[in-house]
């Protein structure tokens, strides 16, 4: 559901967990065989109208829901259960992001593959949570496929095509012309930057790359940042359009200046996975304007997306597994899509009427559900994420953020910073 900078997006008040709290225990069967499922997840799933459904057509099924407010606040409590070696809820969600942690203590989960939900998701997001034994430690929830959001009003103040279709067409292709299109748009903009922030452009352009710190062999082999050439090639030239050239905003994802510039006309285009439309509608109450384009630079890209994983710990684990591929099941997604607007990652949902008919009245009336399911199927390349992919990935955002935002160092010493701070690194 959310990627490594979402995290930040709502305040860390834990709370909700809606029933015992984090030290609760896994279910159990209560007298006259009642089995009592725990489900822990954090921000929004929506799934709060499937429980009672699922309950209605198994009686014998009772659902306690856990819900932690931010996906840090369930990560750390995940953590430090699974070092306990107890207390994890019957079914636990998780971050796309949290995997690669997962993968090393991977005999403490239910292995998810078996033959009633084979084919059920797109290749990559099952391949993301398959061991290289084959396990496969959770069932797809959402998923983050991704297009341009941006402003059609800026865009026509510009003199550029506004209208969805040939903004599309604009902005077909690759990175190099996403920029020169910024280059064009920011000499007549008045001051309006094209895109955010650098470190947006970034991630997205990383999550194009198959394997951008390491080979994906089981015992991970770290590529010295000092000599992974692509990614500092990454680095270099994003920081060279969004600084020199003047197309970024300058701004940190998720900060309260990022927050207020939606208010402010400070920039004219995001990257946007679909759940980002929520915040993008939230921060710019009053604000006409936005729209979405059927694009995206470099192909296709995802970023972020959730899974549900079943505990060993658990004493329900067969009831457990059955409820997690129900929840996951095509019908519940698009439930769970209209509910929260969480994009679903099941083929027969993605070619369902339900989601392709679905539009967006603050985007315009933005067909978003066919948009992002085309931009779904156009996502050909998930990178591996070793062990140490959220760290490395954390040391080169904060390197980018140090030039680009504090404006407390230059390209190449903030680089050397992140070097350093890589090379404490094991691999």
């Amino acid at each position: 559901m959310s990627p490594i900078h979402r995290k930040v997006a709502v305040a860390l008040t834990v709370a909700a967990l809606a029933l015992t709290g984090c030290g609760s225990s896994s279910g159990g069967s209560a007298a006259g065989g009642k089995v009592t499922l725990t489900v822990a997840t954090f921000n929004e799933f929506g799934y709060e109208s499937l429980y009672p459904e699922y309950m209605k057509a198994h009686p014998n099924v009772k659902i306690v829901a856990k819900k932690a407010a931010t996906s840090q606040a369930a990560r750390d409590n995940m953590n430090t259960r699974l070092a306990a070696n107890s207390g994890l809820a019957d079914i636990e969600a998780v971050e796309t992001d949290w995997l690669p942690d997962l993968m090393k203590v991977s005999s403490k989960f239910v292995d998810l593959n078996t033959s009633d939900v084979k084919g059920r998701w797109l290749s990559w997001k099952t391949k993301e949570a398959t061991t290289p034994s084959g396990q496969l430690l959770g069932y797809g929830t959402d998923s983050g496929p991704e297009a341009v959001c941006y402003r059609s009003d800026l865009f026509k103040k510009a003199g550029l095509p506004s209208d969805r279709e040939s903004v599309a067409k604009l902005l077909n292709g690759s990175w190099d012309n996403y920029f020169q299109v910024g280059r064009q748009f920011v000499a007549k903009s008045g001051g309006v930057a094209w895109f955010d922030s650098a470190d947006a452009v970034f991630i997205a352009r990383l999550n194009q790359m198959p394997n951008p710190f390491s080979s994906s062999s089981t015992e991970e082999k770290l590529i010295p940042l000092d000599q992974n050439a692509p990614v500092k090639d990454l680095y270099t030239s994003t920081l060279k359009a969004g600084v020199d050239d003047k197309l970024s905003a300058r701004l940190a994802q998720w900060s309260q200046d990022w927050t207020n510039a939606f208010q402010k006309e400070k920039f004219a285009t995001m990257l946007c996975p679909a759940w980002l439309m929520g915040p993008i509608e939230g921060n710019s109450s009053g604000v006409k304007g936005w729209d979405i384009a059927n694009v995206f630079p470099g192909g296709g890209g995802n970023w972020g997306g959730s899974y549900l994983t079943v505990p060993k710990m658990g004493k329900n684990t067969d009831e457990a597994r059955k409820l997690a591929a129900w929840l996951t099941a095509p019908e519940q997604q698009i439930k769970a899509f209209k509910a929260k607007g969480n994009f679903p990652s099941q083929v027969k949902a993605l070619d369902s009427s339900e989601l392709t008919s679905s539009t967006n009245a603050f985007f315009n009336n933005a067909p978003t559900g066919k948009i992002f399911a085309e931009r779904a199927k156009a996502v050909t390349v998930m990178p591996f994420k070793g062990p140490h992919y959220f760290a490395v990935t954390t040391a080169v955002n904060d390197a980018i953020n140090r030039v680009e935002v504090d404006k407390s160092a230059t390209v190449t010493a903030s680089w050397a910073k992140a070097v350093e701070e890589v090379k404490g690194l094991s691999d």
